[in-house]
């Protein structure tokens, strides 16, 4: 069915981008790769690979035609952490209806999970803001992908510092989280089975673990012994509201992805915690 298509997949130097882009390849689309490092070794490793790439900012309308021109699919994801909230959603409604205006016949944007239920959360909200619009623009098919906390988190310095996973979590609160290459297979999968798919909405998530129990994933990945400290939540504030909400939100409420019912509506295992600890061990 994919004919040779034409797929632009946009932020494929990073990690669901990159990811849509492996789980793709070798299924007879044409990949596009749009970045602004042309030049980078990322980049150049994927025109290696036969993908094409192309010079592109969110931010200019000029370059998103020219690398949309002739799409029929896209996957779209921009960055909250490097954009800033108000520029993401910005960023994610201009893509969108650059897309439309282009003619791409197949979108699929990936938001965050919970994106829909009102979480108050800034960089929650502005992508079901986003969402609003990819509905709006009536494509001819869109899908809607909510991935939850990414299993790949954990060791950034985000939460890992030194010896230490910190965190404002109570050690008894379980927290829905996913591998970032099981977003690229799930993905991926919403191109290969467009029609089937169509105007769907489905949260992601592979597994639920409490923080203790992760630092003991990554004890025994690192191969040296990582503890569980619980911090305030107002030592978050003093550097991010928007971070402090979502970890506060997450306490309270927390993700509600159907793992199983994903699983069987997609034909996709995602990982376990364990299974994705044993791949980080390798």
């Amino acid at each position: 069915m994919s004919d040779g298509k034409t797929i632009l997949v946009m932020g494929a130097t990073g990690s669901q981008g990159g990811a849509v882009i492996r789980h793709l390849q070798g299924k007879g689309f044409t990949l596009r790769a749009m970045t602004r490092k042309p030049e980078g070794d990322k980049a150049q490793s994927l025109a290696k690979a036969g993908v094409e790439i192309v010079t592109g900012d969110f931010d200019d309308d000029a370059s998103l035609q020219r690398g949309l021109a002739g799409a029929w699919g896209v996957f779209a994801v921009q960055n909250t952490w490097e954009a800033g909230v108000e520029r993401e959603e910005e960023q994610g409604k201009r893509v969108a209806r650059a897309a439309k205006a282009a003619g791409v016949q197949h979108f699929v944007y990936t938001s965050v999970g919970s994106a829909h239920r009102a979480t108050g959360i800034p960089h929650f909200d502005n992508k079901w803001r986003v969402e609003g619009v990819v509905r709006e623009l009536g494509f001819p098919s869109h899908v809607i992908i909510r991935p939850v906390f990414f299993m790949e988190n954990l060791p950034s310095p985000w939460f890992l510092h030194g010896d230490n996973l910190v965190s404002t979590l109570p050690e008894d609160t379980k927290l829905q989280m996913i591998a970032v290459d099981d977003i690229g297979k799930i993905g991926a999968l919403m191109f290969e089975k467009a029609a089937e798919y169509n105007r769907r909405e489905l949260d992601l998530a592979g597994d639920a673990v409490t923080l203790p129990q992760a630092a003991a994933g990554l004890s025994e990945a690192l191969g040296r012994k990582i503890s569980y400290v619980k911090i305030p939540l107002s030592e978050v504030r003093k550097n991010s509201e928007d971070f402090a909400l979502m970890l506060d939100w997450f306490e309270r409420v927390g993700y509600n992805a159907d793992i199983e019912g994903v699983a069987r509506e997609t034909g996709v295992k995602t990982r376990r915690f364990a299974d994705w600890i044993r791949e980080l061990k390798k």
